[in-house]
């Protein structure tokens, strides 16, 4: 999923990483891209994630996961990287979630259950903020539900707010026109439709393609 997302974003494009899965996309990310990952704990520059004797305790993204940087980082001030969260400067966000919507409804804060932490951090700035947002997810929850749903259940983080959906059965577009299938993992449209309570759509008349996504925005092959 996080060598899907490395294709689609846009070179030279500025991108926050959520954590968990998204922050996988810096490692699949050509150098000559020239995009610049942006952290929400105030870091321009981000590179892949640390290893060995490059781990630097005091060098972390937003989910204390040890990074590295890149020629030109730039470090900053927790309120100046919302500033540019909330003030329209990122490009692309890329995120997890617990439920998309057709329409691109994010929930991902929240399932609302009564021993649940809730914990929203950023993510509300970031979805009203980022020119697109990405999700990546499992398209099924751990009881085998669907996480893109006609309409949300769980708490909202941001109305009509998401592009663009990665999962491990397929990549989706969503929006005012409800959700529409790109590409298919290991399964068909049918295949899809089945399994969701969500009307889909197909991108072309034709079937979309029933991709293997084995090679990342760099062309080194899924090993």
């Amino acid at each position: 999923m996080a060598r899907a997302v490395a294709k689609d974003i846009p070179a030279g494009s500025y991108v926050n990483l959520g954590i968990g899965l998204p922050t996988k996309v810096a490692d699949h990310l050509a150098p000559d891209m020239g995009v610049v990952l942006h952290t929400e704990n105030g870091m321009l520059g981000m590179g892949p994630a640390a290893s060995g004797e490059d781990v630097d305790p005091d060098l972390t993204n937003a989910g204390k996961v040890p990074v590295t940087e890149l020629p030109g980082a730039a470090y900053f001030h927790h309120a100046d990287s919302f500033a540019m969260m909330r003030g329209g400067h990122l490009d692309v966000c890329v995120m997890g979630a617990f439920q998309v919507s057709g329409g691109g409804d994010l929930a991902n804060w929240h399932t609302g259950a009564p021993d649940a932490i809730p914990a929203v951090g950023g993510a509300m700035d970031l979805a009203v903020g980022a020119k697109d947002v990405f999700v990546v997810m499992t398209l099924f929850d751990r009881d085998g539900a669907p996480k893109l749903v006609p309409r949300c259940t769980f708490p909202l983080t941001g109305l009509r707010c998401v592009s663009r959906v990665y999962t491990d059965f397929g990549t989706f577009s969503v929006g005012s026109d409800g959700p529409k299938v790109i590409d298919t993992y290991g399964v068909t449209f049918a295949d899809l439709q089945a399994r969701l309570e969500v009307r889909l759509k197909r991108v072309e008349e034709s079937e979309p393609n029933v991709a293997d996504p084995s090679a990342d925005a760099r062309g080194v092959p899924n090993a």
